[in-house]
């Protein structure tokens, strides 16, 4: 029966777990002053159960602790700091894992009597078993084995780039170097005290003081450009060589190239005016070398990268330069296809070709703007004298035993060879033969022209004597043309009527003109179109206005 009902204890427990009684209004107003003088300061502040004191100006929402959380009421910042039991482990910044297998010099008491190891021992050795074992030999000790430690690492712990790293390895490389140093200090100290003792010293002074200046001083010599700071490590660069031209004093009008002060800057060219080439001087401004070289082709593939890539290829100009060279070069070589191509279609077309075949100017005007000045013979005063004209091709040579050149004969729209009369380019030269040939060939194509020439006019004198056969049939032909007289006559006089019942709607308003769509709208006759191009008026005729003047 002690155990069916619960204690007294329970209760009140139960009981200080009770929702907050509300507050009176007179208690509510107590407390709002208190907050108000506490934030003034005329109060002192609330102390949590640490002592320390909690900033009045904390919003209630966060200051105000659950009634579940701690029934006691205590003013407390607790409930808004990590709560120990729901935090995660997380290894030291000590802790890390265990490297390198200490191996020991001699058996150790209580070892693995088999391979030496005090982690284990005889009967758990997995090791081979020895036929003599370490303890007997006091050699061959294997290393002590040991369990790797299942770290806990936070976020900052598994990117932390000196996690495990040992202060200690720095400090041995340190020391080692020292002793190294001092063992060089008191060696050449040594070989000093030798020296003075045997009397070298004054023969070779001068050489070692040379060999240590150069050492002393290597870190103090400056590079053209640039100060080095050996005991800083500093390297401050100078903007210009200090026996270069400063580019403001290369030229002194005040209309040359612009210079900037701020950014020591002069991108046009300072000698322009000056009619120099860029070649010439030794500056051409900045942007002479931005725009020469490779820096134009560079900037092109660049811009074709960046088009190529908005329409889906994957190139860059960086990461894939070869390839983006061959797309380029296949590109510029579609690129030219297709205005030929175009070129092609247009004159194909509308035709032209004939004004692009056109020579140059000088020689359609037969003058140009060099000045040569001749004297009373011919000969060249000033200027320079004409060019004689070359051609690409080999000159005055002969093949195949030709006396001349191919091209010094020409007969009937053919070339040939002078010497044999040949018209074929590469045949053997035949001389005279080849001339009486040629001649007979020649008579004999001449009466077979002759002969063709009079079948020619046979056939025209038949044409001429059926035509005046057909004369006797020309009376019904004159009535047909007589008929189409009449009616282009009658087609005149009707364009005339509606020429004049244009004009006088034309004269009509707008809103008072008849409509028209009800007319007869047929295809007009020939004699109808005829007159329609008679009758209509030419205003870039000359004699449009004589014929029709200004009423």
């Amino acid at each position: 029966m002690a155990n069916s009902r619960p204690s007294q204890a329970g209760q009140d427990a139960m009981l200080g777990l009770d929702e907050p009684k509300k507050m009176t209004r007179e208690d509510w107003r107590k407390k709002k002053e208190l907050e108000e003088q506490r934030k003034l300061g005329n109060a002192p502040a609330e102390v949590d159960e640490e002592g320390k004191d909690i900033n009045p100006h904390i919003p209630q929402y966060i200051s105000s602790v659950p009634w579940y959380i701690d029934p006691s009421k205590r003013p407390t910042l607790k409930h808004q700091r990590p709560q120990e039991e729901e935090e995660d482990y997380v290894s030291s910044i000590g802790q890390w894992y265990k490297r390198g297998k200490p191996i020991s010099t001699k058996f150790r008491k209580g070892s693995c009597e088999n391979c030496g190891a005090v982690t284990h021992k005889k009967k758990d050795c997995l090791e081979r078993p020895r036929k003599v074992g370490a303890k007997f030999t006091g050699s061959g000790m294997a290393p002590d084995e040991h369990s790797q430690l299942n770290l806990a690492l936070d976020y900052d712990g598994k990117r932390d780039r000196w996690n495990g790293y040992d202060p200690e390895d720095h400090h041995r490389i340190v020391e080692e170097y020292s002793k190294v140093d001092q063992a060089k200090r008191t060696l050449k100290a040594q070989k000093l005290q030798d020296e003075l003792a045997s009397g070298k010293l004054d023969q070779e002074r001068e050489h070692d003081s040379e060999d240590e200046d150069e050492d002393k001083y290597a870190d103090d010599i400056d590079m053209p450009g640039q100060n080095f700071d050996s005991k800083r490590r500093i390297t401050v660069r100078n903007l210009r060589i200090r026996e270069d031209i400063a580019k403001y004093l290369r030229n002194l009008d005040p209309n040359s190239a612009y210079y900037d002060p701020k950014t020591r800057a002069m991108r046009e060219n300072p000698y322009y005016n000056t009619g120099m080439n860029p070649d010439e001087v030794g500056f051409a401004g900045d942007n002479f070398v931005r725009y020469s070289g490779d820096t134009i082709t560079m900037a092109q593939t660049q811009l074709f990268a960046w088009e190529a890539y908005e329409k889906g290829s994957e190139v860059h100009l960086q990461a894939d330069p070869t390839k983006l060279e061959l797309l380029h070069q296949s590109f510029k070589v579609k690129k030219e296809d297709f205005k030929e191509k175009q070129k092609d279609t247009i004159l194909e077309r509308y035709g032209g070709e004939e004004h692009l075949d056109a020579p140059p100017r000088e020689l359609l005007l037969a003058q140009t703007e060099d000045y040569v000045e001749y004297s009373r013979h011919g000969a060249v005063i000033k200027g320079l004298d004409k060019a004689i004209a070359r051609s690409k091709y080999e000159e005055d040579v002969t093949i195949n035993n030709h006396a001349f050149i191919w091209g010094s004969y020409w007969r009937d729209g053919y070339w040939g060879f002078k010497c044999c009369h040949s018209m074929v380019k590469q045949s053997y030269c035949t001389g005279a033969a080849g001339i009486h040939t040629a001649v007979s060939g020649f008579t004999l194509y001449r009466l077979v022209h002759v002969c063709m020439h009079q079948e020619k006019m046979k056939e025209k004198k038949k044409k001429k004597k059926n035509k005046k056969n057909k004369k006797h049939g020309s009376d019904s032909e004159s009535d047909d043309e007589a008929k189409k007289k009449e009616k282009l006559i009658k087609a005149l006089d009707a364009e005339c009527q509606r020429l004049k019942r244009v004009d006088e709607i034309m004269l009509l308003d707008e809103r008072k003109r008849p409509y028209s769509s009800l007319h007869e709208v047929k295809q007009p006759t020939e004699e109808e179109m005829e007159a329609f191009r008679m009758k209509r008026g030419r205003e870039d005729d000359p004699m449009f206005a004589f014929l029709h003047p200004p009423s």
